[in-house]
């Protein structure tokens, strides 16, 4: 049994599509098991850079398939436009499917999605106003459009007048938007699917005889831990489980089949959006940070906030993953910044001290950092290939980091590039 899990540790963006796709190279499925086109993975071939929202992250290396999983709420326009953008350069996508059981995000769920974060003023969550959140919404209250449901005329026809039934109900009286029309969805999404139904399978039975047969499965997350939905900086989160429980349920499989499970965190810590952030650096350092690591939301442009990174959150999203591998990505943005600081636990309102992460996403805002110092580095790391070659103080950055979490770092990042990384070990 050879499985693979890539999951985030943090606040999304830590790297994620450059790990799976260093890995997809020797997989023989890409499995992407949760989220929508809200995530932005970036990959760099050479000087060619590709960011990916809703295609799995191994479609550049991978040479089995690349599945997108029932977990997954898929954008058809947003999937074509990306399989349209590799193959204008000369890369092939015929490897690429989706599972017939996944949910389509209809026109009516951006809208949704865009008219609340506008209601919301002040207090908006951050969403990037793609329509995840309401796909995820009618997925569970038994009214989402499936992919199959865009080969079956009929079915497609009721279920689009069944929910603009209501939907447009809620745009004209709550809203006072325009309404949307019943036939023009339709015909605009049968379209679609006549476009895409090579595309769209049956995945789960095929990913659970790959396993049964030892093929080397690798299950790729969006967004990350303190984003999940119970999880997470609730309600400054998404909308699904991008942990690696999610993978039970986004893609079909059992727990028992889940063998090398990879977390992947920054040196340091980012958030983009709204929510609580315990170790912000909202100063100059924080800007260089920013500068530096080009911290800008791979979807959205977004100025990515940056600080000091937290070991009592990391913590937690290693408990709740059960990670057993650790990737640490962007080391290289902290040369010349001495000393380094990295929190290991709160300081409560109320002045008690504790090392766990809490339920109460109010509180966090008033919790105060208790750091550890260690000192810096200042020797370019971005060539060094092997452990033994970053310098001394680098390399007990991440001795500190493995020590708190009781998880070795199999792999460090010192840079964009596919060859940017020091394995000290093989998983494969």
């Amino acid at each position: 049994m050879s499985t693979y899990v890539v999951v985030g540790l943090q606040y999304g963006d830590e790297g994620k599509g450059k790990i799976t796709d260093v890995l997809s190279a020797k997989s023989d499925y890409v499995v992407r098991f949760q989220g929508g086109d809200n995530a932005g993975h970036t990959v760099y071939v050479g000087d060619e850079k590709f960011v990916l929202h809703l295609l799995p992250s191994g479609v550049l290396q991978c040479k089995g398939k690349c599945i997108i999983a029932n977990g997954v709420v898929v954008n058809p326009k947003a999937f074509i436009k990306e399989i349209e953008q590799i193959e204008s350069k000369g890369m092939k996508t015929d490897h690429v499917f989706i599972s017939r059981r996944a949910h389509v995000i209809m026109p009516y769920h951006i809208l949704l999605d865009t008219y609340r974060e506008e209601e919301q003023g002040g207090t908006q969550i951050g969403t990037t106003k793609k329509g995840i959140g309401p796909c995820y919404e009618d997925k569970i209250a038994r009214v989402g459009i499936r992919m199959i449901d865009l080969l079956n005329p009929e079915v497609l026809k009721e279920k689009i007048e069944k929910n603009l039934k209501t939907k447009n109900s809620l745009f004209e009286k709550y809203f006072e938007k325009p309404t949307l029309d019943v036939e023009e969805i339709y015909q605009e999404f049968i379209a679609l699917g006549e476009r895409l139904k090579d595309r769209i399978v049956d995945t789960e039975l095929e990913i659970n005889e790959a396993i049964q047969d030892g093929k080397n499965i690798l299950f790729e997350g969006a967004q990350a831990l303190m984003l999940d939905i119970d999880f997470g900086t609730y309600p400054f989160v998404t909308s699904s489980s991008p942990s690696t429980g999610g993978v039970c349920t986004g893609a079909g499989v059992p727990p028992t089949a889940l063998e090398n499970l990879i977390g992947v965190a920054k040196a340091y810590t980012t958030r983009v959006g709204n929510g609580p952030f315990p170790t912000e650096l909202d100063n100059e350092l924080g800007e260089k940070i920013r500068q530096i690591g080009f911290e800008f939301g791979a979807t959205t442009g977004r100025p990515r906030r940056t600080g000091w990174l937290d070991l009592v959150s990391l913590k937690h999203a290693c408990m709740i993953n059960g990670i057993n591998n650790l990737v640490i990505t962007k080391l290289d943005v902290l040369t010349g910044i001495s000393p380094l600081k990295i929190a290991t636990k709160y300081k409560t309102e109320d002045g008690k001290i504790i090392d766990y992460f809490t339920s109460s996403t109010t509180k966090l805002y008033d919790y105060e950092p208790i750091y550890e110092e260690l000192e810096g580095w200042e020797e370019d790391i971005t060539n060094a290939r092997t452990y033994d070659e970053l310098p001394v103080n680098a390399k007990k950055y991440i001795e500190f980091i493995e020590a708190h979490l009781g998880i070795n770092v199999y792999l460090v990042s010192v840079g964009p590039e596919r060859s940017q990384n020091i394995i000290r070990k093989e998983l494969f």
